[in-house]
């Protein structure tokens, strides 16, 4: 198995999620079916509860912003089944958190609903966070060697922290020094990696960044942090010009710590 060195000068590590460190099967056959399965009984059960009304509210926002943007929204059809003003509101509610998932939006609003609506099912044992076997005991590996380990993915802090609490390997949370959501800024954006970098306190060189997403592998070198690319059964395959440009790796255990005690 060929490795791949971290760079020396290294002091921190941040990792993407989906692809990288949790299959992709995970997200798309168990997390995003139990949302669109339980979203209008969830928001019927929570409706005027606090939570549940900021979420909406949140949501409301983005629609806004996406009106002055000119962006796309869904067209809310007339349902004959809906007869009270709640009824109504849950009903566009519903439309619109579907719409943005079929069109893989990213907006913080969508995804701190679907964070609230995962631990519900997180707490009952309804799902348990999947990961892959060569992720803890190399992240405990790179701890061991002094370095710190971060995340960074377009699902909310709260769900990041949900599925490695409640994970098939128990409650693996200790392993994190800290999170980092579209809160931050896009994935494809330079300038999120530098705020990352900021807020852990280090330069952006002495990241490297691990994720499956070579345009996100691109945003993090454009802003001068190191990046690595994990292929993973079901990601989408890299050119032979991605292939050839960035570090590849097929496993976490092929990371290797180079010059560090």
């Amino acid at each position: 198995m060929a490795t791949v060195a971290i760079p020396a000068c290294t002091t921190a590590l941040l990792l993407d999620i989906e692809g990288t460190t949790t299959p992709i099967t995970f997200v798309k056959d168990i997390l995003f079916p139990y949302i669109r399965e339980h979203l209008e009984d969830y928001l019927s059960d929570h409706w005027e509860e606090d939570e549940c009304k900021q979420d909406v509210h949140l949501l409301k926002k983005q629609i806004e912003e996406d009106t002055r943007q000119n962006r796309a929204r869904p067209v809310h059809a007339v349902d004959q089944t809906v007869h009270t003003d709640e009824e109504k509101a849950i009903r566009e509610v519903v439309d619109d958190v579907l719409w943005q998932m079929a069109a893989d939006r990213k907006s913080t609003a969508l995804k701190r609903l679907q964070g609230h609506m995962w631990r519900a099912a997180y707490s009952s044992g309804t799902i348990r966070g999947e990961i892959y076997q060569d992720v803890t005991p190399s992240i405990r590996r790179w701890r061991g060697h002094g370095l710190k380990v971060f995340i960074y993915s377009s699902g909310s802090v709260e769900a990041q922290k949900l599925l490695f609490a409640h994970s098939v390997e128990g409650d693996v949370l200790d392993l994190f020094d800290g999170h980092f959501d579209t809160a931050v800024g896009a994935k494809v954006d330079a300038k999120s990696y530098e705020r990352i970098a900021e807020r852990i306190g280090c330069p952006p060189g002495e990241i490297t960044f691990l994720t499956d997403v070579t345009r996100e592998a691109k945003a993090a070198e454009d802003a001068g942090v190191n990046a690595v690319v994990v292929v993973r059964p079901g990601n989408i395959e890299l050119t032979e010009e991605e292939a050839a440009h960035y570090h590849v790796i097929t496993s976490f255990g092929q990371l290797q710590v180079t010059g560090r005690p």
